[in-house]
């Protein structure tokens, strides 16, 4: 039974699970007897009843499990034992230390992430970006779209950008709400990240103090984005700046592009050329 403070919906539907499989490159349908990989994992979060834990398996990779709810654990460790390759976790994502869980391999991250929790999640999977190739991840089709939104679309905003930093998102499937039971209220999407993004070639020095800089842009989504950065520049220095950039000094933060955002910040916070990275040579 699915617990509704823990936004369960369990991907029932056979075909859609098909589905994502074979757009992981994980389905057993065509492929080869799977091979023992050791050079990455996969790492599950919220494994559920291991709807999509047995297609992970097919790869021949490690599979690390992790699941909150008790009764579910258990029944994950009933598969673990007919898979040598399973491994359960017990526990919550945001307190489970993925990083040592695959050790000095790559990794490769699938789940269908309850949704009030989503950008948690994500902040988290991108702390340790750099040990990671490829995340999947089953969501509400609207933050989805946010995920994938380009400049000057109405659902661009900091998550859109925080994750156009790190990883370079696709789209992949929409999923409807009787794929899962209990069906959601809205729809879902599969959504692919790639990393790395761009964030490591733009020269930003610390992610963090960049994402804290580009909340700062969209902090008042009605002012300008000369407006929401005045206590970081002056204005006389933020108009020369954008003017530089060839940037409208009436512009907002929704219709700036990652490299834009990153070429402000260069130049007001690291006093460094508004020109592009080439600048750091």
């Amino acid at each position: 039974m699915a617990r509704q403070k823990l936004g369960q919906h369990f991907l029932s539907d056979a075909g859609w699970r098909e589905k994502i499989a074979r757009a992981i490159r994980v389905s057993p349908h065509g492929m080869k007897a799977p091979v023992a990989q050791t050079e990455y994992c996969w790492i599950e979060i919220g494994a559920g009843h291991g709807e999509m834990t047995e297609q992970l398996l097919h790869s021949g990779a490690p599979v690390y499990a992790v699941e909150l709810d008790p009764p579910l654990v258990e029944r994950l460790r009933r598969l673990a034992e007919k898979h040598r390759n399973l491994t359960v976790v017990p526990g919550d994502v945001l307190e489970t230390d993925l990083p040592a869980l695959a050790a000095d391999r790559r990794i490769r991250l699938y789940g269908n992430l309850p949704y009030y929790i989503t950008s948690p999640i994500l902040h988290r999977f991108f702390s340790f970006a750099s040990q990671v190739d490829e995340i999947h991840i089953v969501i509400q089709l609207e933050v989805a779209l946010r995920l994938t939104a380009r400049p000057g679309n109405l659902l661009y905003g900091y998550l859109s950008v925080a994750t156009q930093f790190f990883a370079r998102p696709e789209f992949v499937l929409k999923l409807p709400p009787g794929a899962f039971r209990p069906p959601p209220e809205v729809a879902s999407a599969l959504v692919t990240l790639r990393l790395p993004g761009p964030g490591a070639e733009l020269g930003v020095g610390d992610p963090e103090a960049f994402l804290e800089f580009v909340k700062t842009c969209f902090g008042q989504k009605r002012k300008t984005l000369a407006n929401n950065l005045r206590a970081l520049a002056e204005p006389e220095r933020l108009r020369n700046i954008l003017k530089e950039l060839k940037l409208r000094e009436d512009g907002r933060a929704e219709q700036l592009s990652v490299e834009q955002f990153a070429s402000i910040y260069r130049a007001i916070s690291l006093g460094k050329p508004v020109g592009g990275p080439d600048s750091r040579t």
